[in-house]
C-alpha cells in the first residue's frame, strides 16, 4: 500500500491524518491515547507493548492501536517517521 492509497482508505474511514518522527533509540513510557490509531510505517521501525503483546514494524508494514490502551513504544536506531491516522473513540 502507498503512503497515498493509506492516507484515502483512512481518510473515506473518518481518520484524522498526521505524519510523526521519533528520534534514534528513542522511547515512551507507558502511556494511552484518546483516540484509535493506524500508522504506516514510512522510515525506520518501532516496537509497541501492550496488554502483553508486542508489535514490531518496519517501513512499508502497518499497525493498528485501540483507543485508551496503555502502552509503550521504543523506536529503533535510525528513529520512525509514519503517517497516524487518529479517530475519537
Amino acid at each position: 500500500m502507498t503512503p497515498e492509497q493509506f492516507e484515502q482508505q483512512m481518510r473515506e474511514q473518518g481518520y484524522e491524518i498526521a505524519t510523526v518522527e521519533r528520534p534514534a533509540n528513542g522511547s515512551l513510557d507507558l502511556h494511552t491515547h484518546p483516540f484509535e490509531a493506524r500508522a504506516l510505517i514510512l522510515e525506520g521501525e518501532i516496537t509497541i507493548i501492550s496488554e502483553g503483546k508486542m508489535q514490531f514494524c518496519r517501513a512499508g508494514e502497518l499497525f493498528q492501536l485501540d483507543a485508551n490502551i496503555p502502552h509503550t513504544e521504543t523506536y529503533g536506531p535510525a528513529g520512525v517517521r509514519y503517517i497516524a491516522a487518529r479517530k475519537n473513540a
